[in-house]
Formats: C-alpha cells, structure tokens, sequence
C-alpha cells in the first residue's frame, strides 16, 4: 500500500511555504508565495491557489494542514486575530474545506512548527519544549508533557507578544502592545538596528551600504556580518543579548528541557546565538539554567509546512 500523503501549508507574516508530505515526512512537490498588501479575499485566493498548485502534481492527498500566523480558535478553525494577515474573524478550516473539497485542520503556525520539532526534530526525545521562530515577527510552540499546549480556547502561547521593554517600541503589524519581545527581537529588528548603527558608523560597510541608498534588511545586516563587518556585527549580537534576556523569560517560566530555535533570523546562527547564551547563563535561575538547553531548529523554514502536513495527517489533534 502506499503511504499516506498530504498537503502542508505554512504561512508567515511575508511568505508561504506549502508541500505534498507523505508519512515519513518526506516533501514531493513544494510551492512558495510572498504576500505583498493583498486584501483578504486575495489572501485567502492565494492559500488557495497555493494549494491546487502542489495538489496538481500528486491529486491522491488525503487532506490539507495549514499553519498560519493567526491566534486560532482550535475546536472551531476560526481565525479570530492575526497581527500580519487580513484573517481576522475568518472561518478559515470550514472556508478552506468548502473551497477545496478536502477535509482540513488549522492550527496557529507556531505551533504546527512545535509538532514537528517534537516529532522528528530537535525536540524529539523531549517531554518539556519551547520553540521560538524569529522571522518577520514571531511565533512559538510550548510542548508540555509531550504534547503541544493550546490554552483553553486554542491562542496560545504567542510568547512574541510577550513585553520585554515598557518604554520599547510599537509592536509591528496590528499588534497593540509596545515593547513586545516581536518589536526587540526578530529578523525585522535586526534590520533596524543594522540601520540605526549604519547612520552611526558611516566607515562600516553598513554605513556605505546605507549612503549609497542599498537595502539593509536583517538578511542584509546578517549576511555582512558573516562577512565580518563591525556594525553589522553589533547589530546581530546586540538583538542576540535581547533574544537571551526573552529566554530568560521562557526558561524561567517553563522550566523546559530545551528551547528550539528557528525562523530566518537563525541564519546568523552562533553570531545570534552565543550572546543570547551568555544572557541566559548569567540572569535565569540557576535550576533553570543549569538544565535548559538552546539549540537550532532541525527542519528550518520546513518546520511549519511538515507540522501542518502532520496535523493533516491526525498527528497532534487530540
């Protein structure tokens, strides 16, 4: 007999990732979209189309997952808020259902990210597991006594909404908070201050990227600190000490086994990574501390998309 296959979607503030996933999580066919300002009805065209694209290719798929970057009611697969998408109030499963002749599960896409960590990545022999993706803005999964936790009504955690800093700034997208751990640390941080120090340090290769007019996007930023620019370099380590005291938060809060850490921010790996440690070590708990580990993300940007596919699949629904 052959293996089960699915459809898995994830989407993020900026883009869409979507996949054919049979039951190894094995990935046959793959479709990317960026979304650029679209209005609702456009939005919800594009997960759509998204999804006929990769079903053209394998149209045996059983149903479709979605992870999508809203706080998701889920007994019901009501979008209810979303920070970057225009799905507020959308009954985005029963909709989705409908439109594609497929039976579908949605869940926030954090925490489609967090099943799949547990169930074949870095956190899978953990019982006790955060994951924090930092991309655009950012989302989180708490795995607790092995299973991934929702809250009572399905919004949790959305831990990047979190306040790191009272006199922070606005949270970025729909967000009413200000100082919010999305605000401090995220790919889009990076950027930001990356341009902050690149007005400061006209010498860096920042500073000549900034007055020749060229884009400083946190890839940019991470990229040239790769390269070994100084500014550059300041600018990814300082939003790594920021990361580190939100993980003290975490840490101290949940005492996890670990904390996964994925997203496209994490392309900066131990230039990110070694501050964020060094913070946790000196300022969580000592019990915390001492037991917590913080390791990368195992299936990257994937995450998402193979956490949607396994909920597809009836991983994780219970």
């Amino acid at each position: 007999m052959p293996p089960r296959r699915v459809i898995g979607i994830d989407a993020g503030g900026t883009k869409l990732l979507g996949g054919v996933v049979d039951e190894a999580l094995v990935v046959h066919h793959r479709v990317h979209r960026t979304w650029r300002g679209e209005e609702r009805q456009e939005t919800l065209d594009i997960f759509v189309e998204a999804v006929e694209e990769v079903r053209s290719a394998a149209p045996d798929v059983e149903a479709v997952g979605f992870g999508i970057p809203a706080l998701v009611e889920w007994e019901t697969g009501v979008s209810r808020w979303s920070n970057h998408l225009p799905l507020d109030g959308v009954p985005f499963r029963d909709l989705m259902s409908e439109r594609l002749g497929l039976p579908v599960v949605v869940d926030n896409d954090g925490n489609a990210s967090m099943l799949a960590e547990a169930r074949a990545g870095a956190a899978r022999d953990a019982r006790h597991a955060v994951l924090i993706t930092l991309g655009t803005g950012i989302g989180s999964g708490v795995l607790i006594d092995g299973n991934v936790y929702r809250g009572a009504l399905g919004f949790a955690p959305e831990l990047g909404h979190v306040v790191l800093s009272l006199d922070g700034p606005e949270c970025p997208g729909a967000c009413p908070g200000v100082g919010c751990f999305e605000g401090e640390v995220s790919g889009r941080a990076i950027g930001e201050l990356g341009h902050a120090l690149a007005a400061e340090r006209p010498e860096s290769t920042l500073g000549r990227r900034l007055a020749e007019g060229l884009e400083l996007s946190g890839g940019v930023v991470t990229e040239l600190a790769h390269g070994g620019d100084p500014a550059a370099r300041q600018a990814v380590a300082e939003v790594g000490r920021r990361l580190g005291f939100g993980l003290v938060g975490v840490a101290n809060t949940f005492n996890p086994e670990l904390i996964v850490l994925g997203g496209g921010a994490m392309r900066a790996g131990e230039l990110l990574l070694a501050p964020a440690r060094e913070v946790v070590s000196a300022h969580a708990l000592p019990p915390m501390r001492d037991s917590v580990r913080i390791v990368p993300a195992e299936f990257g940007d994937e995450a998402g998309m193979l956490g949607a596919a396994l909920l597809a699949l009836g991983v994780g629904v219970a």
